[in-house]
């Protein structure tokens, strides 16, 4: 029988068939190699196609390891097999391989944060022709997106001329997560004006940056587009057209917003809510919480915190704490934003108990990582006076900031702790410096302790930073400091120097006036601002009102308080009306001091106002009025040892030797005891508070030594 090719061909596809991948490859790659021009037609045709075939099954088989690579991050050996794959790559038929390994590798740049990488896949691609490919644009932009590399970002959507708005939906995205909100906007309209056409994930991003620029007419006119398109009933579209309006304060159309979706979800429940709490409209709020209860619907967290941060702003720390024990009763965990509203809460109320509890609240649910919750710890360990705790918490944090250190040095100067002066000389030795919050923490106790020296130096550091000369703040302290510390005439002097001026400039240099007993020129002072335009507020007018009581200027006392209402819009409160009575009593006047004490109610009456009476009553040794006065404030159990001591003092002056002892037995009934006299000790190195009890020192003989 004769020799026939095509039986032979045949023959052999069959065998090739059944011989395993593996075998295969190597018997393509060693056997069947022979010379184009010693093979006929079809045999040429075979071995054409069993290369090819072994170029297939390669190429796939490379593209799975490099998958199982990426997907270990073993981007190294993910590499070296990219680049086999680009050896064996010689046809447009396995340009969907290159695509698909380029993509995974933007991805995988994107997953592991490899920035470096993912500019040399760029490169790639733009070399490779596929810079415009829709599949890659997207991953580029995101890539870029990632790493906050807005413009380039911007820049890869541009050059895309892709119609798809996923690229520009990333990019608007990533301004407004940047806080680059006005951009946003404007490269939204870049796009429309490109013919792209919005969709559900676009009009989210620009509807937020709408909100966060308060940009309301902005807000409608993407309102009207939605409505005029097919978005008008997407859920995920609607929320955010009820954010936007809330953020804007369009209370109105963000409830006809709400009230018109034909379904809710938790989303749309919890911004509702989220906007009447953050616009102050806490029972609306309440009501509306009520009603997704009743729907079996739970508030996420963001609502939670929103609502307690409502009655944080309007100063009911009680309500903000409440909330926040509810959210635990039901289970939901405190994350950072509630530890940081819960801890604010417990510094004003001085909630030491509750404010270690959620320490320990902070450290199980993770939330004491975050740096600002360790900061909000030492200011409410400052604040309850718990300065042990604040200074461990400060001393264990391994990323102090700027922040950590003006707490923890504020805290010490409020308690005239004379650590404050320490901390502040650390900090020159760290890697930070002060900041103009931190000069306005440590003034104030420069003033209180007297401590001219050290205020003077840091008047220094002030003149000689020039990061620090403009703030207003820094030379109202510096006039406080110098008329509080007696140089009055520094105070002046600095007063003159400053271009700008607000009512707290003048009422710490009025207040100098007061303690010296100028009232004559505090008052010409309070007369001067007037004049300049600046409105007074109610802490100028208790300088003002002490100091016409230091001076016996009863007449333009009791005429200030007069005018307080119809001049100056303040109500009067108590630490007005506790000045009027010092006025009166100060001068003699006891039946307009005991005529005003009558009409003030009985629930805003306070010790320091009787206080104020029995000290007048000492001076001009009106015992009468001084016993009533005693009873009264007798009557109300205050805490403070000093009151007890002043009523003492009067009665001893009196020889009322059995009043004097029932004094002393009060005292012990209540656990009230007596503070030691103390004094602030110049030690060279630093000022130090020294109180009658305090032997640590142990400096006796140089200190009693006349």
């Amino acid at each position: 029988m004769p020799y026939c090719f095509p039986a032979k061909s045949l023959s052999t596809l069959r065998i090739q068939r059944c011989i395993p991948n593996k075998w295969k490859l190597r018997i393509i790659g060693e056997k069947l190699r022979p010379e184009r021009d010693e093979l006929s037609g079809e045999e040429a045709k075979v071995v054409e196609v069993l290369a090819k075939i072994r170029d297939e099954l390669m190429i796939r088989q490379l593209h799975i390891s490099l998958k199982e690579f990426i997907s270990r991050g073993n981007l190294g050996e993910a590499c070296g097999v990219f680049r086999r794959i680009q050896l064996h790559v010689s046809s447009a038929d396995f340009s969907e391989v290159i695509l698909d390994s380029v993509s995974c590798f933007l991805k995988a740049c994107v997953d592991l944060r490899s920035l470096q990488l993912g500019l040399q896949l760029h490169g790639k691609v733009i070399s490779l022709g596929f810079d415009r490919c829709p599949l890659l644009v997207p991953k580029l932009v995101t890539l870029y997106s990632t790493f906050d590399l807005l413009s380039d970002a911007r820049f890869v959507a541009e050059s895309s001329r892709v119609l798809h708005p996923l690229p520009w939906n990333v990019v608007i995205s990533a301004y407004v997560r940047n806080g680059r909100c006005r951009d946003a906007l404007e490269i939204y309209e870049q796009m429309l004006g490109l013919g792209i056409r919005p969709d559900e994930f676009t009009y989210p991003s620009v509807l937020k940056a709408s909100g966060e620029t308060l940009d309301l007419e902005f807000g409608r006119k993407i309102h009207r587009s939605i409505m005029a398109g097919k978005y008008a009933r997407c859920l995920y579209v609607q929320n955010a057209l009820i954010a936007m309006y809330g953020k804007c304060g369009d209370i109105t159309t963000t409830q006809r917003v709400f009230k018109g979706l034909l379904e809710r979800d938790e989303v749309s429940w919890n911004t509702m809510i989220s906007v009447f709490a953050s616009n102050g409209m806490l029972s609306e709020a309440f009501e509306l919480m009520e009603k997704m209860h009743d729907e079996g619907l739970e508030l996420n967290i963001i609502a939670w915190n929103t609502l307690a941060s409502g009655y944080l702003h309007i100063l009911n720390f009680k309500v903000a704490l409440d909330l926040l024990s509810q959210m635990r009763i039901r289970g939901i965990h405190l994350d950072d934003v509630s530890v940081l509203i819960a801890l604010s809460s417990c510094s004003q109320l001085g909630a030491i108990k509750l404010g270690r509890e959620i320490h320990g609240s902070a450290i199980r649910y993770g939330a004491y990582e975050f740096h600002n919750v360790k900061n909000a710890l030492i200011t409410m360990y400052s604040k309850c006076a718990d300065l042990k705790h604040a200074y461990l918490v400060f001393r264990l944090m391994k990323d102090k900031s700027i922040v950590s250190w003006n707490s923890v040095i504020s805290g010490c100067a409020s308690w005239d702790k004379s650590e404050a002066y320490f901390l502040f000389r650390e900090l020159f030795l760290s890697k930070f410096q002060p900041n103009f919050v931190t000069i306005a923490s440590i003034l104030p106790l420069c003033a209180r302790t007297m401590n001219l020296q050290y205020g003077k130096e840091i008047h220094g550091f002030i003149t000689r930073r020039e990061v620090l000369k403009d703030h207003l703040l820094l030379w109202n302290s510096l006039v406080e400091m110098y008329a509080k510390s007696g140089n009055i005439v520094c105070a002046k002097r600095l007063f003159d120097r400053m271009s700008i001026k607000n009512e707290v400039t003048y009422t710490s240099l009025i207040v100098g006036y007061g303690i010296q007993g100028h009232g004559e020129v505090a008052s010409k002072l309070f007369d001067q601002m007037i004049d300049s335009g600046i409105k007074p507020d109610h802490v100028t007018l208790v300088a003002i009102l002490s100091a016409c009581s230091h001076s016996g200027l009863v007449t333009r006392g009791r005429q200030l308080f007069d005018n307080m209402s119809s001049l100056y819009g303040i109500n009067p409160c108590v630490e007005h009306f506790t000045c009027m009575v010092d006025l009166y009593g100060r001068a003699g006047l006891f039946e307009e001091a005991e005529d005003f004490l009558s009409k003030i109610p009985c629930d805003q009456q306070t010790p320091a106002m009787w206080v104020a009476l029995i000290g007048a009553c000492r001076i001009h040794k009106n015992m009468k009025l001084g016993v009533r006065a005693a009873k009264n404030l007798l009557d109300m159990r205050p805490r403070k040892s000093g009151y007890y001591v002043l009523i003492a003092n009067m009665y001893a002056a009196a020889e009322c030797w059995n009043q004097l002892a029932n004094i002393r037995k009060c005292m012990k009934d209540l656990g009230v005891r007596k503070d030691f006299g103390s004094a602030w000790l110049d030690l060279h190195y630093g000022f130090r508070l020294l109180s009658a009890d305090d032997a640590s020192l142990r400096l006796d003989d140089e200190i009693y030594t006349p």
